[in-house]
C-alpha cells in the first residue's frame, strides 16, 4: 500500500506544478493585460486548489505511514523529510488556499488577477526552494525527485 501511494504521490506532484504554473501565468497575463475574470479562470485556480490538497493528503498519508516524524533531525535527509518538506509544502498549500480564496472574495478582476498572482507566486517559489533544498539534503535525488 505504502509505494502505491508513494507512486501516487510522486506522479500527481507534476499535475500540481503544471496547474500551478499555468494559473500563475494566466493571473499574470490577467492581471497587467487588466482582463476580465472569466469563469475558465475561477475553474483553473479550483482545479489547482483541488489538486494541490489532494497531494497534500497523499503527503500526510504517506509521512505517518513512514514514520518521517521519527527521523534524527541531525542527518540532512531525515531533517528535510522530517521539518523541511512537510513545512515548505504545509505553506505552500495554505498560499494557494488563501490566493483562491482571496480572488472569490474580491470586488473587481483586477484584484482577483492580482491575488492569484501573488499568492500563487509565492507558493510555486517555495515549492521550487523546496525542491532544490532536496537535492541539497539528498544528493541522491535529481532535481525532479526521481
Amino acid at each position: 500500500m505504502y509505494e502505491i501511494l508513494k507512486s501516487a504521490h510522486s506522479g500527481w506532484r507534476y499535475l500540481v506544478i503544471i496547474l500551478l504554473l499555468v494559473a500563475f501565468v494566466n493571473a499574470l497575463i490577467g492581471y497587467a493585460g487588466k482582463k476580465p475574470y472569466t469563469e475558465g479562470n475561477r475553474k483553473l485556480n479550483l482545479f489547482t486548489l483541488i489538486s494541490a490538497h489532494i497531494q497534500l493528503l497523499l503527503g500526510l498519508v504517506l509521512y505517518f505511514m513512514h514514520d518521517w516524524y521519527r527521523g534524527d533531525s541531525a542527518v540532512a535527509a531525515q531533517r528535510y523529510w522530517k521539518m523541511e518538506h512537510i513545512g515548505m509544502m504545509v505553506l505552500a498549500i495554505v498560499l494557494i488556499t488563501v490566493g483562491n480564496s482571496r480572488a472569490k472574495k474580491a470586488a473587481t478582476d483586477l484584484i482577483k488577477h492580482r491575488s492569484v498572482f501573488m499568492y500563487f507566486g509565492l507558493a510555486l517559489l517555495l515549492i521550487t526552494a523546496a525542491i532544490f533544498a532536496m537535492v541539497k539534503a539528498d544528493p541522491s535525488r535529481s532535481l525532479f525527485g526521481m
